[in-house]
């Protein structure tokens, strides 16, 4: 079993609108617009960056927006639900806050003993809120929302699979272990994580594949410390047998990504060397950052890419 992985690292998701997306991240759910820069492999697209005021890992929601994508079809080989931590008693400021401003699919319920709201995001992306007591992760304070509200960085994910089986047998194998089970899901913890420590499995047999498209998670990246433990994970899971990518530098953490039994594309992604690599923490997220390969893009891109706030 390994012991390199800390919790979550990032989402990532699609969009249709980077305006849209921008709006929803920083203005309605007071996270900080962290970095600006654009997708590796199609640099005329967005890759935006949302989380706390340095995008610590475990709290960082990231998108490509591409513009007039398709909404996505909800299905299973996906994660379902992006769960973020928000203190205790928080749950009526945030669901007058949500409904004032439009967003849809809001509502109250309960999982594992915790209360919770859901919601949907301008793309149809499933969100929860969850109340935590034991959460001591600083928000991002900002847009209205105090530090008595403000999101901690994410709680948990759900994964969608038709079998678990494998699947949970992978997670066992990156260090996760089963805590509980609260309506036919299963909750998987890692261990002194980094505060984004859960995964939630649900079983839905007779459902679909999921369609890829606005409102989809692309990927779901667990956090290590370094390349050196980064290395280990990679060489296990070659031993293992899984088809794992080279690592991959990601200007802002390095990258390995390989597909799972259930279909869900895992990433394992570095907590250095961080979003001030080349922004200093007072300005995260301001200016238009470029892969060096692109930047003798930039003129075109900063005349195409849609203006953002």
């Amino acid at each position: 079993m390994l012991n390199q992985i800390n919790g979550l690292h990032h989402v990532t998701s699609m969009a249709a609108d980077a305006a849209v997306n921008n709006d929803f991240f920083t203005n309605t759910l007071g996270l900080r617009r962290v970095k600006k820069t654009v997708n590796f492999d199609e640099p005329s697209v967005y890759h935006l960056y949302y989380g706390d005021e340095v995008g610590s890992p475990g709290s960082v929601m990231t998108y490509f927006p591409f513009p007039h994508i398709a909404r996505g079809r909800f299905g299973t080989g996906e994660v379902g639900t992006t769960v973020f931590s928000v203190p205790k008693g928080s749950l009526g400021f945030w669901a007058e806050r949500l409904e004032a401003q439009g967003v849809t699919g809001v509502g109250r319920d309960e999982s594992f003993g915790q209360q919770r709201l859901t919601f949907r995001g301008p793309d149809g992306d499933f969100f929860a809120l969850v109340e935590t007591e034991d959460d001591g992760r600083a928000a991002f304070v900002g847009n209205g929302i105090a530090s008595a509200e403000g999101i901690r960085g994410f709680h948990s994910a759900s994964l969608r699979l038709r079998d678990s089986g494998a699947t949970e047998e992978l997670l066992g194998f990156m260090g996760y272990q089963p805590v509980d089970t609260h309506e036919g899901i299963k909750r998987l913890a890692i261990p002194g994580g980094n505060g984004a420590d859960f995964i939630d499995i649900e079983t839905i047999p007779d459902l679909g594949r999921g369609q890829l498209g606005a409102g989809s998670v692309h990927h779901i990246a667990f956090s290590v410390k370094d390349r050196a433990a980064q290395l280990a994970v990679r060489n296990a899971l070659l031993d293992t047998g899984y088809q794992v990518t080279p690592v991959i530098d990601r200007d802002y953490f390095w990258a390995i990504y390989f597909r799972t039994p259930g279909g869900v594309l895992f990433e394992i992604a570095t907590d250095e060397p961080g979003f001030d690599r080349d922004e200093d923490t007072a300005h995260l997220g301001q200016a238009l950052k470029l892969p060096t390969q692109h930047e003798h893009l930039r003129g075109r891109l900063e005349a195409s890419l849609q203006p953002l706030a």
